[in-house]
């Protein structure tokens, strides 16, 4: 049952909480499952692994949040929890798939208005901006979205224009996976609502890549890549 399974993440061996962190990152694929892991007291439990588990324990258990982050009421409560700072030091230092399942799991918690705030204040931005940088392939997908969320906050828009990351998300419209482009094409249509990023796109050579994506990209690529372009359309420089 759930509460056995946290019972060992509490107080089992260090084997026994990596084993109950990956049922739990299981069972909270299921929307009742995610609800009713939070209700038994389970978020409290998989932020501390995250905090002090080994290796392994803080890739599974960033990937048990970032399902139970799906949930609204547990985007809150992850936060409550303290945990979107540890989730931002492991998308900065953990393991590749660490890196990977953080950046996953900020991207569903920055869906959340008052998240989106609290990611940059946890000085989330740049990590995320260097996982599409230099991440792996996931890592890049998932820190795309995540930075298209945190983009719909106009402070944020600015701060990842500040960290660099209009040229590696450019970079990724280019040459990254069809979903990375999709991701990327979006980040940069929130980016292009701030009338300041619209020459700094130009100049990092997005408006080539994007046009591309119109032509020949995803059918979502196509209208995120539109939808920027007519964003970077409303300065008169660019078009």
């Amino acid at each position: 049952s759930i509460h056995l399974l946290l019972e060992a993440l509490r107080c089992g061996t260090s084997s026994a909480k990596e084993n109950a962190a990956v049922a739990l990152r299981n069972l909270a694929f299921n929307a009742d499952n995610q609800a009713a892991i939070a209700a038994a007291g389970g978020i409290g439990p998989l932020v501390e692994l995250v905090r002090s588990g080994t290796s392994v324990a803080k890739e599974i258990a960033a990937a048990a949040l970032q399902n139970l982050a799906i949930n609204a009421d547990n985007k809150v409560s992850i936060a409550n929890a303290g945990g979107i700072g540890l989730l931002v030091e492991l998308a900065r230092s953990g393991t590749s798939v660490a890196k990977e399942n953080a950046a996953g799991a900020l991207w569903n918690l920055s869906i959340n208005a008052d998240n989106k705030v609290a990611i940059a204040a946890a000085d989330g931005i740049g990590p995320l901006v260097e996982l599409v940088r230099s991440g792996t392939s996931v890592a890049k997908e998932n820190a795309a979205v995540a930075l298209r969320n945190l983009a719909f906050n106009a402070d944020n828009q600015v701060a990842v224009a500040a960290e660099s990351g209009i040229v590696p998300l450019v970079e990724l419209t280019r040459s990254g996976t069809s979903v990375a482009k999709e991701n990327a094409a979006v980040s940069l249509r929130n980016q292009a609502f701030n009338t300041n990023n619209h020459v700094a796109i130009a100049a990092a050579g997005g408006i080539g890549p994007l046009v591309e994506l119109v032509r020949s990209g995803t059918s979502v690529a196509k209208e995120n890549a539109a939808a920027a372009l007519q964003n970077l359309a409303n300065n008169a420089d660019i078009k």
